[in-house]
């Protein structure tokens, strides 16, 4: 590795210094691996607490994340972390990843469920010999290596739980297995952050949340997203948006200066850094980081 910084995620938030953070997911062919590798470089500069690496549903892109989580720990000066879902998998095939990873030279995961195999909102389906549950992947995966391990955390609950209450229990399961820190889906409203941090500490779950950042590029993807993550826009950013849907370029920008303005608000308010999903593209990472009031 080009660095001597640690390599655990949970060592460099624990230095208190603000986080910035990037994800990236395996590309499908060539030309989406130049794109990712181009826009890596491009990120580097900007010397990011870490970045991560998704993984697909049921573990289709299982060997390309390896393989990039690998590549950027031994040649970039990066921290990189490896997504890990239950989905598909044994705990026998989870032990195998985790070993993959280790020998990859990656000492990061975020443990997480996973979507169903039909796509969110459909109901879940047990693998024989596999887990359910994130926290149970939390402990799988502390018992296995000394990896820092990483959650998801909801900012207006998780579209499958019963509700809030169960949102904050499953919260403190995951805490409770050992995790050590969490990223937030797409924040759409910085006081849903802040509620959801609110109930984290009042339910003892004392571990850094890093807020997840998704700019708003082009208005029909996003609605998509949003609409999966089982929310609604705020009627706040449509009022702002709404009137510029016939102008890609306007809506784009417009978008860029909305998320600033988020993240601006939500290191305001105490957030212990950002954590941008960039598609794989960097320029409107780059664009936003640039315009924020506050750095790292």
């Amino acid at each position: 590795m080009a660095t001597g910084r640690p390599t655990s995620i949970a060592t460099l938030l624990a230095s208190g210094e603000r986080s910035f953070s990037f994800e990236f997911f395996p590309p499908k062919d060539e030309a989406g691996e130049e794109v990712l590798w181009r826009s890596l470089g491009e990120l580097e500069s900007l010397r990011p607490t870490f970045v991560s690496v998704t993984y697909g549903a049921g573990g289709t892109t299982r060997d390309r994340t390896i393989d990039i989580t690998g590549r950027i720990a031994r040649e970039t000066s990066m921290t990189p972390m490896a997504h890990l879902t239950c989905v598909g998998h044994t705990v026998a095939e989870l032990g195998e990843i985790l070993d993959s990873l280790a020998a990859a030279g990656v000492r990061n995961v975020l443990a997480l469920r996973g979507d169903p195999a039909g796509g969110p909102g459909t109901p879940w389906v047990s693998t024989d010999g596999g887990i359910d549950y994130a926290a149970d992947l939390v402990g799988i995966v502390k018992e296995r290596h000394d990896f820092a391990v990483g959650v998801a955390m909801f900012p207006e609950g998780h579209r499958d739980a019963a509700g809030i209450e169960a949102d904050v229990a499953v919260m403190r399961a995951k805490y409770d297995a050992g995790a050590e820190f969490a990223i937030t889906e797409m924040v759409l409203r910085a006081s849903d952050y802040f509620g959801l941090v609110e109930r984290a500490e009042a339910a003892g779950v004392d571990i850094p949340i890093i807020p997840g950042i998704m700019p708003i590029l082009a208005f029909g993807s996003m609605t998509k997203m949003v609409e999966l993550s089982g929310r609604e826009m705020p009627d706040e950013v449509l009022a702002r948006i709404e009137p510029l849907v016939d102008n890609p370029e306007a809506v784009r920008a417009e978008g860029i200066r909305i998320a600033t303005e988020l993240c601006d608000d939500l290191l305001a308010g105490g957030a212990p850094g950002l954590h941008f999903y960039t598609l794989n593209r960097s320029k409107a990472t780059r664009e936003i980081y640039s315009a924020l009031a506050v750095h790292a």
